[in-house]
């Protein structure tokens, strides 16, 4: 790996709510483009880092590429985690920053704290149906489709959930 994944600071949270607002309008995930209300949302890193962890992944030399909303146990920020589940959210790589594995690693570093830091049984995620590039990711690291814990946030969006393991599976490295 060419960059490193750590907890994102201050300095950065504005470039990474960029990053997270232009990859969900440059894949089509927002409703209404550059109105959708979701947009503030995504944008507010600094909300996030409050209430969560946000983690980035950065160049040597600091420039951001990517983050995720990391959720260790329930909270504002957790949407379908229950006891002893850890949660992410709002995986985002910067379209310059992709095919270099940035957002698989995103994911394992939240593997590795549900698993290592934080002692929870298994994470959980919600994805948009469309996110296919994830939904590889996913799978290749041994998340597997919860179709029973698919959910609206509102109507017209569904999300489509994955569940890995933690207390018996390590992910895949492959």
């Amino acid at each position: 790996m060419d960059f490193t994944i750590r907890e994102a600071g201050p300095g950065e949270y504005e470039r990474l709510g960029e990053i997270t607002a232009q990859a969900y309008l440059g894949d089509g995930l927002l409703d209404f483009g550059e109105s959708d209300p979701y947009l503030t949302t995504l944008r507010d890193v600094a909300r996030r880092a409050a209430e969560a962890v946000v983690l980035a992944a950065a160049d040597a030399d600091g420039t951001v590429l990517g983050g995720v909303t990391y959720v260790p146990a329930g909270g504002p920020w957790a949407d379908i985690a229950r006891d002893g589940e850890a949660e992410f959210r709002m995986l985002a790589v910067d379209s310059a920053a992709r095919g270099r594995g940035v957002g698989e690693a995103l994911v394992r570093a939240c593997v590795t704290r549900a698993q290592h830091t934080d002692a929870r049984a298994r994470i959980v995620l919600s994805t948009q149906p469309a996110m296919h590039q994830a939904h590889r990711i996913y799978e290749r690291l041994g998340f597997a489709r919860t179709p029973e814990r698919d959910w609206y946030p509102y109507p017209g969006l569904p999300l489509i959930t994955y569940t890995l393991d933690l207390d018996t599976a390590t992910p895949k490295t492959d």
